[in-house]
C-alpha cells in the first residue's frame, strides 16, 4: 500500500540554532490550523464524502503528514544544539521541563493539541468549505512565520509549505464546484 522513502517531501535546511523560531513553528505542528489537525480532518471527512472526492481527501490528508514531518524536522534542527537556558529564553522552558527537546503536539502558546481542532459536519459542501478555510488559515500562518524568520533556508521550506496550502485550497474549491454541478443535475430514477 505504501512505499516509504527516507527523504522529506521537500528538503529542510537550517542555518543556525534558533529555539525562538522553533517555538513559533510548533504552531504548525500541534496548533488548530496546523498540519496534524489538517491531516486528521481530511482523513476523517472522507467517510462521508461522495466517492468522486474521496481520493482528493485521502491524497491531501496523507500529504499533510509529510508536511508535519517537515515541520518536525525544522523544529528538531532549530533546537538540537540549544542549551536549557536558550530553550527557556525562547519561551520553551515549560516544554523543555516536560519533554526535553522531544516534539510534543501543542501550539506555539503551549496549549496541547485537542480533537476540537478537527471539524466534520457530514455535509460534503460544508466540510469542503471548512477545508478551504483551514488551508487558507495555514497559508496565512506560513506567511507570518516567513515574515518572522531571517534564515533563508527556513524561509525556503516555509515557502514550499505555503504554496502547497494554496494548491490544496484550489483543489478543494474545484471539488466544491464538482459537487454543486452534481447537485444541479436532473436526477432520473
Amino acid at each position: 500500500m505504501w512505499i516509504y522513502e527516507k527523504k522529506l517531501q521537500y528538503p529542510v535546511k537550517v542555518s543556525k540554532c534558533d529555539p525562538m523560531m522553533a517555538k513559533f513553528l510548533i504552531e504548525q505542528y500541534g496548533g488548530a490550523d496546523g498540519e496534524l489537525a489538517a491531516a486528521l480532518r481530511y482523513l476523517n471527512q472522507r467517510y462521508t464524502i461522495p466517492d468522486k472526492i474521496i481520493g482528493l481527501l485521502t491524497d491531501i490528508g496523507t500529504e499533510e503528514f509529510a508536511h508535519l514531518e517537515m515541520i518536525a524536522t525544522m523544529v528538531y534542527k532549530l533546537t538540537k544544539d540549544a542549551t536549557a537556558e536558550e530553550m527557556k529564553e525562547a519561551g520553551l522552558g515549560a516544554h523543555y521541563a516536560d519533554h526535553d527537546k522531544a516534539l510534543f503536539y501543542h501550539n506555539a502558546a503551549g496549549a496541547p493539541f485537542t480533537a476540537t481542532y478537527i471539524q466534520a459536519k457530514g455535509d460534503p459542501i460544508t466540510d469542503l468549505y471548512e477545508d478551504i478555510a483551514a488551508e487558507e488559515k495555514a497559508r496565512a500562518t506560513y506567511q507570518w512565520l516567513i515574515n518572522m524568520s531571517d534564515d533563508p533556508d527556513i524561509i525556503d521550506s516555509l515557502s514550499f509549505l505555503r504554496e502547497r496550502e494554496i494548491v490544496h485550497s484550489q483543489r478543494f474549491r474545484e471539488a466544491v464546484e464538482i459537487l454543486k454541478e452534481d447537485q444541479g443535475r436532473k436526477k432520473v430514477f
